[in-house]
Order: structure tokens, then C-alpha cells, then sequence
């Protein structure tokens, strides 16, 4: 379907604020495009909370890095052209010639020269415990808690920087989300409501389909309706109340293509009665 088509599908049928929007359909390149998608949005009552973005900055050539940089650079600037107040950010991929101590520091680094960007345009960076973008060969770099808790630890608390929340991408590698939570919850500020299944595999497997490199997501990884998962909503929710969160959850469901629509409404409602039972706004 087309960006319009989406937008007008969410604004009737799912009963949600707002609209994150991917980087892959968003036309970033055409100024007037996005002012008028933005007056679309607007016009249906809705937002366009955060971009959800996938630069690549563990790669060992300093050039290359900086062109990931400037493209981060250019997802921020669209944002906050479509509305938007986040815009996600990750480390990169997790290739075997980089050591961990090296792509901390070049992660670390890339994300801090961000910053002046994001105070500009009024746009705060979140970095999110992935676990690997569609289009990459490995898996995150960051994608262990405790590599992502070292790689937070380099990067100053800073307005423009927190961190987006999915509490199903440390579940598929084998860590305990809501300890990863406790640990996190001070520099929360967007969530990615999701529920994982893993299709009748086991972690195990999924960490051995991994380590035989190739694109794209393993066949084992399922979406399903949030709340109907493997993830403890009342406690994550209860962490979130304990910090006052008031940031923005997305919704990560609908891949189903006979019912993701039903499946997303559901979610969204599900969602709804947790927030209010919660307290959150």
C-alpha cells in the first residue's frame, strides 16, 4: 500500500495517536512531500511520534562511518520535518573483525557527534537493544544486555539521547527483559511494544542461525498480538510507572497478512487497558 493509503487505514481502523514511521517508505529527499504527508497526519488527527532509523556504525573505514553519520544526520532532519520528536538509532552490525572495546568506541563516538543535530532540530536520539536490521548480514552489536548497557555507559546523559525499549529483542537472545529494564528505566523514553515467539525453535537455535551469516531475519522469529507473548506486561508496565515514563509505545505487530490489521487493533487495545490500568498517559 501506498504512505497515504497507511496513514488513512491507521487514522480509521486501529485507534492509535500516532504513526512511527520507517525509514525505507519515507521520502526523505522531498521536502514538500514530507510537509504535505505531516498536514496529512495532522488532518487525520494524528502523529508522527518517531523515525525508526538503522545506521550501520561499526564499520572499521573512518569514511564510511562518517557517511553513516551524515545519513543519521538526514533521517533527524526528516523527522523533525514530519513532526516528529524521536528518532531511533542503533550501533551497527556485529562483524568479527571488530572487538568489542573498538566498536564501543566507534559507536560511542558516532552517537555523541550526533547530538548537536539533534538539539538543533529538536529531536532526541533513541538507541534501542536490537536485535538485527532486515537488511544486514549480522546481528546487532549491541544486541547482548551488557554490551548495550557498556555502550550507554560511553554516552553522557544528555536531553537528546535515551533509549528505546524492546523488551522481545532481549528475550530472543536469552537475556531477562525486565532485568535489562531495571537497568535502563532512567533513560527510557520510547518503547517498542512487541511479543516474540520463537516459531518452535529455541533460542539456542536462533543463536546458531546467527552465527552462519546471512540478510535478513531468521524464518524462527514471529510477531505475534501483544499481550499474548512471552513478555510480562504488568511488569514492565509497573517499571515504566516507577520512573513516570511518559514517552511514546509503538506498536511492532501485523505481520500477519491475512489478519495483521485485526491483530494490530487488537494489540492497540490491549496496550490501552495496560497503560490506563498503569497510570501512564
Amino acid at each position: 500500500m501506498t504512505v497515504d493509503e497507511w496513514i488513512r487505514l491507521a487514522a480509521a481502523e486501529l485507534g492509535v495517536d500516532g504513526l512511527e514511521f520507517y525509514w525505507g517508505f519515507t521520502p526523505h529527499n522531498d521536502s514538500a512531500e514530507l510537509l504535505r504527508i505531516r498536514r496529512l497526519l495532522e488532518d487525520l488527527d494524528l502523529c508522527m511520534p518517531m523515525m525508526c532509523y538503522s545506521p550501520d556504525f561499526t564499520q572499521a573505514d573512518p569514511a564510511s562511518r562518517l557517511l553513516e553519520v551524515e545519513k543519521q544526520r538526514q533521517a533527524i532532519r526528516a523527522t523533525a520535518a514530519l513532526g516528529g520528536s524521536y528518532c531511533r538509532v542503533l550501533s551497527g552490525q556485529k562483524r568479527p573483525e571488530i572487538s568489542r572495546s573498538a566498536g564501543i568506541a566507534m559507536v560511542a563516538d558516532c552517537i555523541n557527534a550526533l547530538l548537536p543535530t539533534a538539539a538543533d532540530e529538536g529531536v532526541i536520539l533513541t538507541l534501542e537493544n536490537h536485535y538485527k536490521d532486515g537488511y544486514w548480514k549480522y546481528p546487532e552489536f549491541a544486541q547482548a544486555s551488557e554490551v548495550f548497557l557498556e555502550l550507554l555507559d560511553a554516552i553522557p546523559d544528555s536531553d537528546w539521547f535515551g533509549v528505546n525499549y524492546d523488551p522481545s529483542n532481549a528475550l530472543i537472545i536469552g537475556d531477562d527483559p525486565i532485568e535489562l529494564l531495571e537497568n535502563v528505566k532512567s533513560r527510557v523514553v520510547t518503547m517498542h511494544a512487541s511479543d516474540r515467539y520463537l516459531g518452535g525453535a529455541t533460542v539456542e537455535d536462533l543463536m546458531e542461525a546467527d552465527a552462519r551469516p546471512r540478510a535478513g531475519y531468521g524464518e524462527a522469529l514471529v510477531h505475534g498480538v501483544i499481550g499474548d507473548g512471552l513478555n510480562d506486561y504488568d511488569a514492565i508496565f509497573s517499571i515504566l510507572r516507577s520512573v513516570n515514563f511518559t514517552g511514546w509505545i509503538s506498536i511492532e505487530d501485523g505481520a500477519d497478512p491475512t489478519n495483521g490489521v485485526a491483530h494490530m487493533r487488537q494489540s492497540a487495545v490491549f496496550l490501552r487497558d495496560k497503560m490506563q490500568q498503569f497510570g501512564l498517559p
